[in-house]
């Protein structure tokens, strides 16, 4: 089986790039796997930037092909927030449920179609001797009113999607694999290195 490692430390995140990876006949392997603490900051002012940070410094260190992502809640009416801030808008300790409080109170007040907001994600895949590859993908949707569901993490439950008339928290592991903004993001990137490499030499 073919391995990919994922730069991230997220439970949530592993799980979602295992559900879509799986099925490839990739073994996902991420950073809660390996020896080394490697805790790469996140200095970018961008998604981009950040997921490239994370890709190209792990490795660099490795020396392997690593699969960064970088992703959070923008929400128009707040101008953009929390964006590359969200998993950390409450505080340092990265609490989901005090980030979707906060967000919660920033938007009281603010009405129906203006609640519109997506969920974004940057990949970056540093290879080595290789220029790193980039691709982007998000979802459209809402906030909601209040918390519903219990799937999911971050801010899924407060994410509503029209096209299912539920939150992204409500929706079964399939059903938001099939929409997410990182599943859009990786079929991007498919067809990226479908082009770069040939059939025997691409690792995606």
């Amino acid at each position: 089986m073919k391995t990919i490692l994922i730069a991230t430390k997220n439970r949530g995140k592993a799980k979602e790039f295992d559900e879509i990876f799986k099925p490839m006949g990739y073994q996902v392997l991420t950073l809660l796997d390996m020896t080394e603490d490697l805790d790469v900051e996140e200095t970018g002012i961008t998604f981009e930037e950040n997921a490239i940070l994370k890709a190209e410094t792990i490795s660099k260190y490795f020396g392997i092909p690593v699969l960064a992502d970088d992703s959070g809640l923008i929400i128009d009416a707040l101008e953009g927030r929390p964006g590359v801030f969200s998993a950390r808008y409450a505080g340092p300790e990265k609490d989901d449920l005090a980030n979707m409080d906060k967000v919660l109170s920033e938007m009281k007040g603010i009405k129906g179609n203006d609640r519109t907001a997506r969920f974004h994600c940057s990949l970056a895949l540093a290879l080595p001797d290789r220029k790193t590859i980039t691709t982007f993908g998000t979802v459209e949707g809402y906030i909601a009113e209040e918390p519903a569901g219990t799937n999911g993490f971050g801010y899924d439950p407060i994410f509503y999607v029209p096209t299912y008339d539920k939150t992204m928290a409500q929706l079964t592991s399939e059903e938001k694999n099939n929409i997410s903004h990182r599943h859009n993001a990786i079929q991007k990137l498919k067809r990226i290195m479908n082009e770069l490499f040939n059939r025997d030499d691409h690792v995606l």
